[in-house]
């Protein structure tokens, strides 16, 4: 029996759809935090993240001895901010990369399919949490206006969830 929700993976698989990239966010033997822009190529069905990456790339040496990621996205002009959190693995699984491969993934990799170093982050997210502001940014910024002239803290705009899987 799965471990995870299909329909809140289903749900973190459609608020990242559209954006581009999120800043994947790794900790290193001195316990310093430092990310990088990856972009995402899908959310499985047993809630699994998947990026392209290069073996070779400083903090993929990092990641394997401190599995544990954070991943930020945000589409500002949707009001959405959302962050993953699990433990990822490097892999070499030239059928995942097949599956995953975008005519656009060879900018990063002239060596296409056969590149050397073309290798997959998988991340099994362990939680996952979002702020879907959802008001219009007419709404939200009267808000903070409202909340300045009165001296107190706005209101939130909009749902925080926090999803475990």
């Amino acid at each position: 029996m799965p471990l995870y929700n299909q329909e809140q993976i289903t749900t973190l698989a459609a608020k990242i759809k559209d954006v581009r990239f999120g800043m994947f966010t790794t900790c290193d033997d001195e316990n310093v935090l430092s990310s990088r822009p990856l972009a995402p190529q899908q959310i499985d069905n047993e809630g699994n993240l998947w990026f392209f990456t290069a073996d070779d790339a400083d903090f993929t040496f990092a990641m394997q001895h401190h599995p544990g990621v954070n991943i930020s996205f945000c589409d500002p002009a949707e009001n959405l901010y959302l962050s993953v959190s699990g433990q990822a693995s490097l892999l070499k699984d030239r059928a995942k990369a097949r599956e995953l491969w975008r005519p656009m993934t060879r900018s990063w990799f002239p060596g296409g399919l056969d590149d050397p170093h073309l290798a997959l982050i998988r991340v099994r997210i362990q939680t996952a949490e979002y702020w879907d502001a959802g008001a219009s940014k007419m709404k939200q910024l009267f808000e903070l206006a409202r909340a300045a002239i009165g001296g107190r803290t706005p209101q939130q705009t909009g749902p925080h969830t926090t999803i475990c899987l």
